[in-house]
């Protein structure tokens, strides 16, 4: 059988999952993604199956795989957001993912980037190595409020490591859940909005969907943001509106903004944010570690020969 690789993670990274799959005895191409359509279209036929990463994997591409050899996509990853799982379903190929492998190695990252702004590391480094010994003076996590929206199994890794760092801890979700919050003394938000109210830091850990695309928009950074607010984006970029989020770093209603995933990935040389220095932006590696590239590749690659067998049978 003929296997498509595209998650560079997965190919630039030695371990197990590598060793599995290639003693699988597939016949495998690499092609270091993400991918747009365009590059698709001309070859998925030919593949019996595709370990992906955030390829644009749309209505076309997935009919034009149906009409060849393709049998499951196999997600390297948790969000779905990039394909259409709708046109999966009506061409009757299995999508699979990666749930809970990568909570711990996100929620990590998230508090990088925070210690990163709030301690002045980066500005504090290239000042350094300039050759200046300029002593910025950051600010202490301790005490300050944190509001976490969306307390799946990232939110929720996210609020253990707040606790040690003494924040008051504010969330929401359409679902939540009950003995979690008590234990971990999380207070419960109505609405996003009451959260952006209460919090000087917003943590972004939604899936990204049609409810959720650009809920941090315009009208609510002008609205509802308390002056200073820190807003941290881990999940995806479509969660906030880039409009929005300019005008809030502008008008210094937002003190900054952390991410790790972008609308457009590369990052286009003239990007606005390559303008701030209250901008930190990291090449949505929030999962890149060698430990957890590690687990989720073994669960892609056992996700993907399942289905395969599957088919076979």
């Amino acid at each position: 059988m003929k296997i498509l690789l595209t998650s560079t993670s997965f190919y630039d990274t030695p371990g197990a999952h590598k060793e599995l799959l290639y003693s699988k005895n597939f016949e495998i191409d690499y092609l270091p993604g993400p991918l747009r359509d365009k590059m698709l279209i001309p070859i998925i036929a030919n593949y019996d199956g595709i370990i992906c990463g955030d390829d644009e994997i749309n209505e076309g591409v997935i009919e034009t795989g149906r009409r060849g050899n393709l049998k499951v996509i196999s997600k390297y990853g948790v969000g779905l957001d990039k394909i259409d799982l709708k046109a999966a379903k009506k061409y009757n190929i299995p999508v699979t993912n990666c749930i809970g492998v990568n909570q711990v190695s996100v929620a990590e990252h998230t508090f990088a980037l925070i210690l990163a702004f709030y301690k002045n590391i980066c500005l504090e480094n290239q000042l350094t190595k300039n050759g200046k010994w300029e002593r910025l003076i950051g600010h202490d996590l301790n005490g300050k409020r944190m509001g976490i929206v969306g307390l799946g199994r990232i939110g929720k890794e996210i609020a253990f490591r707040a606790k040690s760092f003494g924040l008051i801890l504010f969330a929401f979700d359409t679902v939540i859940d009950d003995d979690f919050v008590a234990l971990n003394n999380i207070r419960i938000c109505s609405s996003i909005d009451e959260l952006i109210k209460s919090s000087d830091i917003i943590s972004l850990n939604l899936p990204l969907t049609s409810e959720t695309q650009n809920i941090i928009s315009l009208d609510r950074i002008k609205k509802i943001f308390n002056t200073g607010s820190l807003l941290v984006n881990t999940a995806r970029a479509g969660l906030v509106d880039l409009e929005a989020v300019l005008y809030g770093l502008d008008n210094k209603i937002l003190a900054g903004y952390l991410t790790d995933v972008l609308e457009e990935e590369p990052m286009k040389r003239d990007h606005p944010f390559t303008k701030y220095e209250n901008v930190i932006i990291t090449p949505h590696i929030g999962s890149r570690t060698y430990e957890n590239v590690e687990r989720q590749g073994i669960m892609a690659v056992n996700n993907l020969v399942n289905y395969l067998k599957l088919s076979v049978r």
